[in-house]
């Protein structure tokens, strides 16, 4: 270890102290200048740079000497040490500490230190630094030394007095007074005594603070201890001079350097001593795998200011600053050194390696301050054009050239192989897409949709599509919609998988002519098929529009028998059921004459409905050969005609089939829907079918009686018939009505020759007996019913039109009505009937026996007493009293009581009714009139009642009268046994037990 010794005065001290204190007495204002200057310095620019300070004291004698700089700082107790290697001290140096402003590295270029006032950091925590080197002696500056020489000048008492004994110490040198011992391996040490608690709290912060930053910024250090009350770390710094890179503590720093010589028009508003050292710097350094935590995050000009800079990189550059040595000073030099900064990031960024993290260096657009502000806008000027970005084979390509696709990663690396790139400059899937980064260096951004949208004019084998979609199968769906896919035909690629087919038990070679969309086997993936392209059988297949379009205009097409073949083969293999798709019965096919036909005019060679329609009937043979190679089977499901064909469809709407805007091809199809509605009522939303189904062609048959025997016996011909249609209502209710095919049955001759409404259950109701024929036997009651085949009056009645029809069969006089059912007729009429069509000639009773008449003759009888004044008229008379003047309106006949007089001639006797009467005519009134003879309108009758009261000649009369009176006609011959033999009360009133 070597040692300082006390001496005289190796450095000159006395010498300077007496030119100091010299100037000084002459002028007071001299003192207080540089007490001041060197408390600004203390307190401000340097308050917090001690330790920096000395490292940069460090690396400048390490660079005078020529030798690796070495910095052991070490803290112990209240006493920081700084010890170095280096050109020891000397006296120009001694004059240099001890002299603001006045720097003794003015001339030299290398020096970290540019302005001679670094030292005065020290005085912020000590009141006493020493300096020693080995051999060469050592030097102090004391604060209690110096306010005792100051205070021995007159001129400075009063000064001194007024700063509270406050001297610039830096300026009044003295030699060491104690011994100082410089460490082994080191030339030169600083001793400072810390001035307080507060003061070593300070040091001990900026010895923790202490990181690479100081090695990068003072390159001449190449390794720097601390030692903290024993507590010891190390930073060393291995520099490759090839590459510019530094290592610390196992940290790879790149760096990039830029120097050179200033022109004087940039240093014309920079103080003289920095004109004199014309000479401009910038390093950046980025730490590589890291980032720069616990690094400054500010300009370093070498040593760290206040200039915030928020770049991920750590920036040194010989910046002019303002007076308080914490900021960068404004001017042409600093404009300068700001797009030298930004050329030199630049090639920083071109030197890294080109991952991702890279982006992580782009600046981002909010800066920490104005000289951040401008050092990015710089940087970001120039990024779009630098070849920072990877590309094929290894080299670089500008951001502007660079693409970055929003895809799944396999996606982005089939698109860039280097052998054959999609997308010229794309980016590795490895780099993030949605980096901001990319847009500051003009990356053009492609959404996976947009990269879809552009594959279409690939030309790619289809194993290559097929290996594309592998690489999209956890994509989105909704950036896939228009992902090309090659076709069977491989001739064509359409956007879009949704409707494609992907053959599944079918030949796509032998549908050709068909116009499907098949993919291409070789690239069939399930990705396809989650888009909207449909694994096809031949029932799928089938589904497709192509298929129904292509029969759909078989008749005229190029070449309709490859049609026919494609569909028939189709057909076969999907086990179609004739009459499961109607449509096919559109395909054209040969007949037996040579021509062709729609399949549904054709007609099998052995086709039972050949024998059941007219000779006239439109239908072709299908050809024997087509018959033979395809069977009867198959042909039959494709629509040619064995038995009738069914006529199926879904969601009809009545409404629009009776206005002619649909049709279903079907003989009066209009009428049959206008009675569905009128059924219906009126409705606030049109009804719908949900299925409908309906035999073809009835109105070809000839032969009824077999075709009924076909229609019942064929299970989908039968169901056609006796399930009726069920309509759908707008408010959800579901009501049934008869099928087309029955309704149509119903109205046309078709069972012996005759409607099957002109028939009946023979025993079933004997109502209609005589008015409808008994039905034919030799089809089911099931069958017969669902035709129309009447069942009873109610249910006749209750159909639309139903008494109408009544009505007209009573006034058929080929029909046999007996008196005894008429009167329940014409109350059932009455009872069920809102209106009709009066009719010209209705069934009346005449002098006791029914009779067709003319309507204009007839009467209805309203009242039983006025019968003895109606001889030889037509009378309408209901089995139920109160029906008469219902029945009289419906039919638009008068009652008979309005064509009577009905004036009593004769005068009678007012009696009491007999009570025994009572028992059986509770509501009988008190009294009749009795008379001998009783005449009305010149005739002698038997009771009378048209004044609201009873009148009577007899036992006979009297008990009708009452009867009538008090509603209860059915009681009229009770009442009158009572009346001739009151002592049979008992025995009739037990008969009525009976009745009940």
């Amino acid at each position: 270890m070597g040692a300082s010794t006390v001496s005289d005065d190796p450095f000159g001290t006395a010498e300077i102290r007496d030119r100091v204190l010299h100037a000084w007495a002459r002028s007071p204002a001299r003192f207080r200048e540089d007490a001041n200057a060197e408390e600004d310095y203390a307190l401000g620019g340097y308050r917090d740079r001690v330790v920096v300070e000395l490292a940069q004291n460090a690396a400048d004698a390490a660079v005078r000497a020529g030798v690796p700089g070495v910095l052991r700082l070490t803290l112990r107790g209240d006493v920081l040490t700084a010890a170095n290697t280096g050109a020891p001290l000397d006296a120009a140096g001694v004059e240099a500490l001890s002299t603001l402003r006045a720097s003794a590295k003015r001339d030299d270029r290398e020096a970290a230190g540019r302005f001679g006032v670094g030292f005065s950091a020290v005085v912020a925590v000590s009141d006493r630094p020493m300096i020693a080197s080995a051999g060469a002696g050592g030097v102090e500056w004391s604060a209690r030394r110096a306010r005792a020489l100051a205070a021995r000048t007159p001129a400075l008492r009063e000064e001194l007095e007024r700063r509270g004994g406050h001297v610039p110490l830096l300026r009044l040198p003295f030699p060491l007074d104690e011994r100082v011992d410089v460490p082994d391996g080191f030339d030169t040490v600083v001793r400072l005594p810390l001035r307080d608690a507060e003061a070593v709290a300070r040091v001990r912060d900026q010895l923790r603070r202490t990181g690479p930053a100081l090695l990068l910024a003072l390159p001449a250090l190449t390794r720097v201890e601390i030692d903290v009350d024993g507590g010891v770390r190390a930073l060393t710094a291995e520099r490759d001079t090839a590459t510019g890179a530094v290592t610390i503590d196992g940290m790879r720093w790149r760096t990039v350097e830029d120097h050179g010589v200033l022109h004087p028009d940039l240093l014309a508003d920079r103080p003289t001593e920095e004109r004199a050292r014309p000479v401009w710097q910038v390093r950046w350094a980025v730490p590589e795998g890291g980032d720069l935590a616990g690094t400054p995050a500010v300009v370093h000009a070498p040593t760290p200011g206040d200039e915030r800079l928020d770049l991920p990189a750590l920036l040194i550059a010989s910046f002019p600053l303002a007076p308080d040595r914490r900021h960068v000073a404004p001017g042409p030099l600093t404009d300068f050194l700001v797009e030298r900064a930004a050329d030199a990031y630049v090639r920083l960024l071109r030197d890294l390696p080109a991952s991702p993290r890279l982006l992580d260096l782009v600046p981002g657009p909010v800066a920490a301050g104005e000289l951040d502000a401008r050092i990015r806008r710089a940087v970001l000027d120039r990024l779009p054009e630098a070849p920072l970005l990877p590309a094929g084979g290894g080299g670089r390509v500008r951001g502007r050239d660079a693409v970055a696709v929003d895809g799944p990663a396999a996606f982005v690396r089939l698109l860039g192989d280097e052998d054959d790139p999609v997308v010229p400059g794309l980016l590795p899937p490895s780099w993030p897409v949605r980096h901001a980064a990319l847009d500051a260096l003009g990356v053009r951004r492609l959404e996976l949709a947009d990269v879809i949208d552009e594959l279409a004019a690939l030309d790619r084998p289809p194993s290559w599509w097929r290996d594309l979609y592998e690489t999209l199968t956890g994509a989105p769906a909704d950036a896939l919609g228009a992902l090309p896919v090659p076709l069977a035909d491989g001739d064509r690629v359409v956007r879009g998988p949704r409707g494609l087919l992907v053959a599944d038990g079918v030949d796509p070679s032998r549908l050709d002519a068909l116009g499907l969309r098949f993919v291409h086997p070789d690239a069939v993936h399930p990705l396809l098929m989650r888009l909207g392209a449909v694994e096809a059988g031949a029932r799928t297949v089938l589904a497709d529009p192509a298929v129904r379009a292509a029969v759909e205009g078989s008749l005229d097409a190029d070449d309709p028998d490859a049609i026919a073949e494609a569909v028939l083969d189709l057909v076969r293999a999907a086990g179609i059921e004739p009459g499961e798709e109607p449509w096919l019965a559109d395909v054209a096919l040969p007949g037996a004459d040579g021509d062709l036909y729609p399949a549904g005019e054709l007609l099998l060679p052995a086709a039972a409905l050949r024998d059941l329609v007219a000779e006239d009937a439109p239908f072709g043979v299908a050809d024997a050969d087509l018959v033979e190679r395809w069977g009867a089977e198959v042909l039959t499901a494709a629509g040619v005609l064995d038995v009738f064909a069914v006529a199926r469809a879904e969601d009809v709407e009545p409404a629009a089939l009776a206005a002619g805007d649909v049709t279903l091809h079907l003989h009066d199809e209009e009428r049959w829907a206008d009675d569905v509605l009128a059924r219906l009522g009126e409705q606030e939303l049109p009804p719908l079918l949900p299925e409908f189904q309906a035999v073809r062609d009835l109105e070809l048959v000839e032969n009824w009686d077999g075709a009924l025997r076909l229609l019942a016996e064929r299970p989908e011909l039968r169901a056609a018939v006796v399930e009726p249609a069920h309509v759908v209502l707008h408010d959800g209710r579901r009501v049934a009505v008869p099928s087309y095919t029955a309704w149509w049955l119903r109205r046309h001759p078709v069972l012996k020759g005759r409607r099957p409404t002109e028939f009946c259950f023979p025993g079933e109701d004997d109502l209609l007996a005589g008015l409808y024929d008994p039905a034919p036997a030799g089809l089911d009651r099931a069958f017969l019913l669902a035709l129309g085949v009447r069942t009873s009056l109610k249910e006749l009645l209750a159909e639309p039109g139903g008494a109408e029809e009544l009505l007209e069969r009573m006034g058929d006089p080929a029909r046999a009505v007996p008196r005894r059912r008429l009167g329940r007729l014409w109350t059932a009429v009455a009872d069920s009937a809102p209106s009709v069509e009066p009719p010209d000639r209705v069934r009346a009773v005449v002098d006791g026996e029914a009779e067709v008449v003319d309507a204009a003759d007839a009467l209805v009888l309203d009242r039983p007493d006025l019968l003895p004044l109606l001889p030889g008229q037509p009378l309408v008379i209901a089995s139920r009293g109160d029906a008469a003047e219902e029945l009289a309106d419906l039919l638009d006949l008068p009652l008979a009581s309005e064509e009577v007089e009905g004036v009593v001639a004769t005068d009678g006797e007012k009696r009491p009714v007999p009570p025994q009467v009572r028992a059986v005519l509770p509501d009988a009134p008190d009294a009749y009139i009795a008379h001998d003879r009783l005449v009305v309108d010149g005739v002698s009758v038997p009771w009378w009642c048209g004044d609201g009261r009873p009148h009577a000649t007899g036992p006979w009369g009297l008990a009708r009268a009452l009867a009538w009176l008090t509603g209860r006609w059915e009681a009229r011959l009770p009442a009158e046994a009572v009346l001739r033999d009151p002592d049979a009360l008992p025995t009739l009133l037990a008969e009525n037990d009976l009745d009940l």
